[in-house]
């Protein structure tokens, strides 16, 4: 299985490592890197001051080489009526999103003694393995340290592990 990254604008090469990383890691699965892309026409809404999730998958679909294509952007990324989302994919497809604009706060709250940009790249390689796992099939776990469970602030991301749980490894294998 190849998963092709796509950049989006600028992202930097720590944060692609970070998610090939770990592609590599939970799935065991070729990764490459894609050439770099502009902003997809249309997706900027001028009354949210944010980009529609929805082009972003649909670019990694047109551009990406791999069974599965996922973009990685930099920009703040709207789905439908939620204010924001650090990603989106949709079930059994072949493209997805993340968005490290939201994951690149000060702190973790308190839950390491890491640095703001070591918990920045743990939340780029959960955020990237979470929307990868959808396009595998996988829903939201129960599990809240399960990688697929639904994490709607930075600190559910950082409560959760990279890992899948047994019950959805199960699922994807």
């Amino acid at each position: 299985m190849l998963v092709d990254i796509v950049p989006v604008g600028s992202v930097s090469a720590e944060v692609k490592r970070a998610a090939s990383t770990a592609l590599r890691s939970v799935y065991d699965c070729d990764v490459a890197i894609n050439d770099s892309q502009s902003i997809p026409s249309g997706a900027y809404d001028d009354g949210r001051n944010q980009y529609s999730a929805e082009a972003f998958i649909q670019l990694a679909e047109r551009t990406g080489r791999g069974e599965k294509n996922i973009a990685i952007t930099p920009h703040d990324l709207f789905y439908r009526r939620r204010n924001y989302v650090f990603g989106l994919a949709y079930l059994d497809g072949s493209g997805s999103v993340v968005s490290t604009y939201r994951l690149q706060t000060s702190s973790d709250g308190g839950f390491s003694n890491k640095s703001a940009a070591d918990i920045f790249q743990d939340r780029v390689r959960k955020e990237i393995v979470h929307e990868i796992g959808h396009t595998y099939g996988l829903e939201h776990c129960d599990n809240n340290r399960c990688v697929m469970n639904f994490s709607p602030t930075v600190r559910e991301v950082d409560i959760k592990e990279e890992n899948l749980c047994g019950s959805c490894q199960r699922l994807i294998t």
